[in-house]
This record gives structure tokens, sequence and C-alpha cells, in this order.
């Protein structure tokens, strides 16, 4: 499936109409099975599905290596039909298997076969407070020089190739302490998109990422926080702003939280001491 599509839509400029092929983001639904045992459904734009799987997983708590993942596949089932009368996609399916059987019924704090919107964050944990007890604080020494950071929002959107065309999707990216952009991922949700990131990250064996940075192109969320203290990065940047419980937890897990990152100005939330300027 293609992470695009063309509409014909109607474009008004003052008292004229136009009729006109536009390209919009695809918004489909991703199955996500561990041992074909159905775990949530995510709304995402088509693509990069595995890493997708991978990153939820991740940083849901559910697996702690790359290793725990012993395969991941779309599903091989017929494709069914749906009411419509189309056949649904087997790429709307992906199914992960673990080295180890996984009791979902026993995971604390996890509800089964849910559904997630794209820019829904917290529905599948049945409190907050089940979230904040799992990710330790970090104790990394990294620190960053102001000049590269503001650096990162050009770099990043610069690689958004399917934004360019649409202006619909989110994206994430993965930087060096240097400024080098190592991933980049966009996805309809935001939430997707550092998954997929992460995702990535974890399967080429690069997780703990104690010396990257995470650039996201919209607010700052108390559940990217979160995913981003599972893989251990000390530094989020976003092109927005971040909310209260966003920049709570960031105090607490002693990550270092940039919100409003535009030309070379940025608000700096929580340990600003991981930031230095050189003469």
């Amino acid at each position: 499936m293609q992470p695009t599509s063309t509409k014909l839509i109607t474009r008004w400029a003052g008292a004229e109409p136009t009729k006109v092929e536009d390209e919009l983001v695809v918004e489909e639904p991703l199955e996500i099975r561990i041992g074909q045992q159905s775990l949530i459904v995510v709304m995402r734009t088509p693509g990069h599905d595995f890493e997708l799987a991978a990153g939820f997983l991740y940083t849901e708590s559910l697996i702690t290596r790359s290793d725990d993942i012993e395969i991941i596949a779309y599903c091989d089932e017929e494709a069914t039909e749906t009411q419509d009368g189309s056949l649904a996609s087997y790429q709307n399916i992906v199914n992960v298997q673990l080295t180890e059987e996984l009791d979902l019924d026993a995971q604390s704090g996890w509800q089964r076969n849910f559904h997630a919107n794209a820019s829904c964050g917290l529905c599948g944990k049945m409190t907050i407070e089940s979230v904040r007890q799992q990710v330790p604080p970090l104790n990394s020494r990294f620190s960053m020089n102001q000049a590269v950071l503001y650096q990162l929002n050009d770099r990043l959107r610069a690689a958004q190739s399917v934004f360019e065309r649409t202006g619909g999707l989110h994206a994430a990216g993965l930087f060096s302490e240097t400024g080098e952009l190592l991933i980049v991922r966009e996805d309809i949700g935001r939430h997707n998109a550092v998954d997929k990131v992460i995702g990535q990250a974890l399967l080429a064996d690069m997780v703990p990422l104690e010396r990257h940075i995470l650039m996201v192109s919209g607010r700052a969320s108390f559940e990217i926080v979160q995913k981003a203290l599972f893989a251990r990065i000390p530094v989020i940047v976003a092109v927005s702003a971040a909310s209260t419980l966003a920049v709570d937890l960031a105090a607490e897990g002693n990550l270092t939280l940039i919100g409003f990152m535009r030309g070379q100005r940025m608000a700096v939330y929580t340990c600003p001491e991981r930031i230095f300027c050189e003469a």
C-alpha cells in the first residue's frame, strides 16, 4: 500500500471554484497480533509497519530487546470481504512471533482488543500511574551544543518527503549528538512516527539511545516523553509546545525537553544543564 492517494477535489480561490487532483495522506487500520492473538488496532499511514509494531511493543514494555522478536510478518490469512464489497488487505495485519510466549492477560495495566486513534497515546493503559512506574530516570551525562540544536528543524523538514506533497503528516527524527539525521519516519499519528523511529533503532541494535536526540514535528506529549524514556533518549526537541504532563514526566525522568524550536529560538522546559554554548 502507498502512503498517499490522489482524489478529485474542488479548490476555491476567491469566487472561482476549480476541480483539481489533490494528493492526500492514506489512513488505514493496522492490527498488531502477538502469536496470532490480537493486541491492538492502530490507525496509521502505511509503510514501515514492522518497525511500528516493534517500536510499539518495546515502548509498551511488552518486549525488552530486539532478541525477544523471532519474526515479524504480515498475516498470511486469506483476505476477507468488507461491508462495501472490497477485500481487506492482509497488509493491514502484522503478526509478531516472540521467542517466548507472552501471556497478555497477565500483563498488568493492559487492556486487550482496543482501538487506538492515530493521535491517541494512552488508550491501552489502565492508569497513567502504571506508565510512570515502568520507566526509571535517565542517568546520562550527555550534553549538547546549542548550535547543533538549531540545525535540527531544517534537517527534519527537508527529509519529510510525503509531507512536502500532502501537508498532512507528522514526522519524527533521530539525530546523533553532532546533528546527523539517522532515522526519519512520517505518519498521520505523532506517536506512530515515534514508534517507527524507535522500532527501527531497536531492530538495528542501536538501543539504548543514550547519546541521541529525538525531534518531533508537532507538540511534545506525555506519551512521546514516555517512549523516549523507554529508549533512553536524553533530549527531545519539538516544533510546538509541550504539555504540563510531558514537562512533569521529563523532569522526573531527568530528560531535557525542548519546545518551540523555531530558527534560533527554543524553550527549554527541563534539564537545561545539558545544553552549552561554545564561544
